[in-house]
């Protein structure tokens, strides 16, 4: 019997990276406290109210002060137009940091450049000034559009929050800046002056694969005049999702070479581990990086907060700690009540929901004016109703937003006071970008991690040092991934035949991969170029952002109204029958889901519980790249494939988590070809061990589920971005073997990276099992909210015993050492861009993990 814990279909923690609330934005959105909030208190202030409540002191496990940091300036480069500086200046920016001067330097010399630098540092400034310079100097040309500027977002928030800023700080320079959104929100009539007239366009990554590049002729006169590609929140575009965008960019590359344009590449990101390495990774052209932070910061005082034990009892009897969800929506009360602006963050849709339900119906209690003012936001909502929101938010008229990672990247949220957040985001990266959306006028600010009930969380907030003594994680990502790399040469063929001379751009596995595209009758070699053969569009082979497919439309039974959509890769999980579909704090029954039209039927119900899909997987091994011994112990790094089907769902009451039962479900399997690490043990080391064979499942399954959870502490990853499996006896390797595999068509690197780093994330795995308070297991340790096995077998101290027997073999030095990249003999099998089947393991990059903008 194989035990297993599966990636989700979809969820809401994207992507990435820094602290530092800062006074330098360009946005000139209203950061006024509301009137009833009175003189700024300060964070210390804020959370010695949050922890005056009863039992409250005890559940902070640690206090982190980062003092404040005064700013250093530097004058603007020379070639800077005096009309651009004169409008900084109207703007109230007399002077720029020292790296906004260095980022415009390289700029303006023709180098592509990657300022990597705290949240709310003045990125946009960096790279505005000498885009609008260049802009003003196209405006004088003869036909008013000498030069023009593509401005990538990976959220349609984001694009449609920098238009703002850009028209604001631009008004003094007249019409000779024009800036213009292109997105799937972008009505028809306005599409072609978007083409014809704007010298700014700001889009996101689906539109530039799915529309600008398809439809490259219409726009031959902005490719031509392009200048500049500005590529913002750049390390959003990680794991399968930024291997996607980096072919699409050299898929940008290549046309903008026909039309005689060699665009300069300008990236923002928050803090990085290298950003130059993965900027150039991700453009495939030299970066230079610009990372000292010259930026004011405010005060921030973090704290790790610990929800208490319940009284409750889960599955096989263990305890049950009070839901992050629960503690989240009380903080938020709290918060909300004192006046104190602040945004929730919370993991997934369906919690961004609960949270905001919860605190609304315990403001009204209090006041009747006040559950207005709370709010949740979250991809999957209609374009109006997104709008609404971030306008609400930028005048103040709300005090508390519950949100998804949609809200995480640059949408400037100025002036709000406190960061909840519910559960690790999945990386440091993203932990720092959440909290620096507080304090963002360089006022002191407040930022609140709420534990979750599982291993990573009760480690990190007993071991501050993991988050606030480590950098932040590498950027991680795979432009030759074949399952990548095919769908986006049948697109480049399409846009225009491909030739010898442009295989090098895309890479050293492009020559492979043609090949195989030939064989498969999708691309005909004529003459000297390869031609797309099929009627379809190429650019619709692949979903950029590993959805799986077309969304699932949610509609209203009685009524057909819609009420938003859910990526396919999430529908076998949220969306089956008998879910419970949340949608601005109303509650919905799944009644129907067909899968062939893309629809789930819903009606609006009040039902006491929420709902969570369970999964069971089946996984062999197509191919071993790597293998290094461990001892008598194997660890194993290649191909699998994964059979995954959901199986069943539970019933688990609102607020507490208790479950009230298990109902099943008759949805059709999954197939999955994509990247693992495996290790194996031998009999004589489960004797040394004490590991007999009614203990051996259950060892190996605690080993799976903690191993698992520990390692976005080591990848940039989410936990819903991996999965895992357990089996003693594997009929591959014909040993007790456990495998974490990526949940991507083609693999995403995490399991790479976790095969690098074996021996200090299982090393921490260890650790997280042995240092928790439970007797036999619990949630916090070794219990998975997705087993599909219902957490049966587990045994917790066979688990710590093996684990530390598997680690005295493993080698000093860690197998391949630094940072994941391509692997060899890798082959796209029979998928292409993992459109068909599979099962991707959640939003890219985060989420991870995330919130995709759509096209």
């Amino acid at each position: 019997m194989a035990f297993n814990h599966l990636p989700a279909g979809a969820h809401d923690a994207l992507a990435p990276l820094s602290v530092t609330p800062v006074t330098h934005s360009v946005s000139m959105a209203n950061d006024q406290l509301p009137p009833e909030a009175g003189v700024h208190p300060s964070p210390r202030t804020i959370l010695d109210r949050l922890a005056a409540g009863p039992g409250r002191a005890a559940r902070i496990t640690h206090t982190e002060h980062l003092p404040p940091r005064p700013g250093r300036h530097a004058p603007w480069p020379e070639k800077i137009r005096p009309e651009v500086i004169e409008a900084i200046r109207a703007a109230g920016i007399e002077r720029p940091w020292a790296h906004q001067a260095r980022t415009a330097e390289h700029a303006l010399r023709g180098e592509s450049a990657v300022v990597a630098t705290g949240t709310a540092s003045g990125k946009s400034l960096a790279y505005l000034a000498p885009v609008l310079s260049t802009l003003l100097d196209g405006s004088e040309a003869p036909n008013g559009r000498g030069a023009t500027a593509l401005y990538l977002a990976p959220t349609k928030a984001l694009a449609a929050d920098q238009r703002r800023a850009v028209r604001a700080l631009a008004e003094p320079l007249g019409k000779g800046i024009r800036p213009a959104v292109y997105d799937g929100d972008t009505p028809v009539e306005e599409r072609e002056w978007v083409r014809q007239y704007a010298n700014y366009a700001l889009t996101n990554p689906d539109m530039l694969h799915l529309s600008i590049l398809p439809g490259h002729p219409k726009w031959a006169s902005f490719l031509r005049a392009l200048r500049y590609v500005v590529i913002d929140e750049c390390h959003t575009y990680r794991g399968v999702f930024g291997s996607h965008v980096a072919q699409v960019l050299r898929r940008l590359r290549r046309v903008c070479a026909r039309y005689g344009s060699d665009p300069v590449f300008l990236l923002a990101s928050a803090t990085a581990s290298d950003p130059a390495t993965a900027a150039c990774r991700l453009t495939g052209v030299p970066v230079a990086e610009v990372t000292e932070d010259a930026s004011p910061r405010g005060e921030v005082v973090f704290a790790l907060w610990e929800p208490p034990l319940t009284e409750l009892h889960g599955e096989r009897g263990a305890p049950v700690r009070r839901t992050a969800t629960a503690e989240t929506a009380d903080l938020l009360t709290d918060l909300a009540v004192q006046g104190v602006r602040t945004v929730a963050f919370v993991r997934s849709r369906r919690g961004a929901e609960l949270v905001a339900l919860i605190a609304q119906e315990r403001l009204a209690a209090v006041d009747r004016s006040l559950p207005s003012r709370v709010a949740a936001y979250r991809g999957g909502y209609l374009p109006e109703e997104r709008r609404a929101i971030e306008r609400s938010l930028h005048t103040g008229e709300l005090l508390g937003l519950s949100a998804t990672s949609a809200l995480e990247l640059g949408v400037d949220v100025a002036g709000l006071d406190a960061v909840l957040l519910s559960g690790y985001p999945g990386t440091r990266a993203s932990l720092w970008q959440q909290a620096g959306r507080a304090g963002r006028t360089g006022r002191g600010a407040l930022a609140v991690l709420v534990a979750r009930d599982d291993p990573l969380d009760t480690y990190l907030v007993h071991h501050p040092e993991a988050l606030f003594r480590q950098p932040v994680e590498s950027t991680v990502l795979d432009p030759d991934n074949p399952y990548v790399l095919a769908p986006h040469l049948c697109a480049a063929a399409e846009e225009l035949p491909l030739t010898e001379a442009d295989l090098s751009l895309f890479g050293p596995e492009a020559r492979g991969v043609i090949s195989q595209l030939e064989a498969r009758k999708l691309l005909r070699r004529r003459a000297s170029a390869w031609h797309w053969t099929r009627r379809e569009r190429a650019a619709d082979l692949t979903d950029i952002r590993g959805g799986g497919g077309r969304p699932v439309q949610v509609v209203e039974e009685g009524t057909g109204r819609l009420l938003g959509t859910v990526d396919a890769a999430a529908a076998h999980t949220t969306v089956h029958e008998g879910a419970v579909h949340l949608h601005q704090g109303r509650s919905y029954l799944v009644r129907r889901l067909d899968l062939e039209d893309s629809v789930a039927l819903v009606e609006q119900a009040d039902p006491p519980y929420s709902t969570t899909a369970r999964d069971t997987t089946a996984i062999s091994i197509l191919e071993t790249t790597t293998e290094v011994p461990w001892g008598d112990a194997r660890l194993c790094f290649g191909s699998v494939e994964v059979t995954n089907q959901v199986v069943s769902f539970l019933r688990r009451k609102l607020i507490t988590g208790e479950v009230l039962g298990e109902s099943k479900l008759e949805l059709p399997p999954r197939t999955l070809r994509t990247r693992a690490v495996w290790w194996t043990v031998t009999e004589d080391q489960l004797d040394a061990a004490r590991i007999d064979p009614e203990t051996l499942g259950g060892a190996l399954h605690a080993a799976e589920h903690a191993s698992i959870g520990m390692l976005p502490l080591f990848a940039t990853c989410d936990r819903w971005d991996i999965g895992g499996v357990s089996v003693p006896l594997h009929p591959d390797t014909l040993l007790p073997t456990v495998f974490v595999y990526d949940g991507h068509p083609g693999g995403a690197g995490f399991a790479e990276r976790a095969f690098n780093t074996a021996a200090r994330w299982l090393g921490a795995t260890r650790e997280a099992i042995a240092s928790c308070e439970c007797d036999t297991g619990c949630p916090s340790c070794i219990q998975s909210p997705k087993c599909g096995n219902g957490n049966d077998p587990l045994d917790k101290r066979g688990a710590i015993r093996l684990l530390t027997h598997l680690l005295t073999g493993a080698p000093r030095e860690e197998p391949l050492g630094g940072e994941p990249g391509g692997s060899p003999n890798k082959s796209p099998g029979g998928q292409l861009g993992g459109t068909a089947g599979g099962e991707p393991g959640g939003a890219p990059g985060g989420s991870a993990g995330g919130e995709p903008s759509g096209a």
